[in-house]
């Protein structure tokens, strides 16, 4: 029941945000404003990470056509293990990843958020996974992701900027680090290491 709650404040907060962009009749715009604030509250409610004020302060940067936040991700494999970084914002391990950035292609983004994060110059092989966020059991989040995930191949090796990330290590799928499940899942890593094994790509 609270995923479908979330999902409907989600949408809720879609449909004002583009009503309000595309509203000229005030009282429409009030309309709108007055759906944001509804879904702010419920947003706040569901997720229990912010405030009501909070969550209206996250999506005050949010203009224009509503769609889901990119979050891109890279799985960079050595010998049975898998790359992951200590993230600074809570502590815990996930793949070398952020938001994707305009100007930059998806690939181009995911090789050079390893070498910032990880210190790892890589080539990337290919797409591996696509996760719909808010089809798997992360925790409760007020915008809607979608989050791509490429293979990347080691080229050299450096050091991480270490402006994100404070950890890098590689880790074998039975002796995972504690995973920043906002992030990442261990069930979806698990996947990883499946799709690395057959070539095949997902998408869910």
């Amino acid at each position: 029941m609270t995923t479908s709650r979330l999902e409907q404040a989600r949408r809720l907060q879609a449909v004002a945000q583009t009503g309000l962009h595309y509203a000229r009749d005030p009282f429409d715009i009030q309309r709108y404003q007055e759906i944001a604030a509804i879904a702010h509250a419920q947003l706040a409610e569901l997720t229990g990470a912010a405030t009501t004020e909070q969550i209206t302060q996250l999506f005050i940067p949010e203009k224009g056509y509503a769609n889901p936040k990119l979050d891109v991700r890279t799985a960079v494999f050595r010998d049975d293990r898998i790359l992951l970084v200590r993230e600074l914002s809570d502590g815990y391990w996930t793949l070398p990843g952020g938001w994707a950035d305009v100007g930059s292609t998806p690939a181009q983004i995911a090789a050079r958020e390893v070498l910032e994060e990880a210190g790892f110059v890589v080539r990337i092989s290919r797409f591996m996974k696509l996760i719909d966020m808010h089809q798997h059991a992360h925790p409760p989040e007020p915008f809607h992701i979608w989050k791509l995930i490429f293979q990347g191949e080691i080229l050299s090796e450096g050091q991480p900027d270490g402006i994100e990330t404070d950890g890098v290590g590689f880790f074998a799928l039975d002796d995972l680090p504690p995973l920043s499940l906002q992030r990442i899942l261990p069930e979806q890593i698990a996947r990883l290491f499946e799709l690395r094994a057959s070539g095949g790509v997902d998408f869910d």
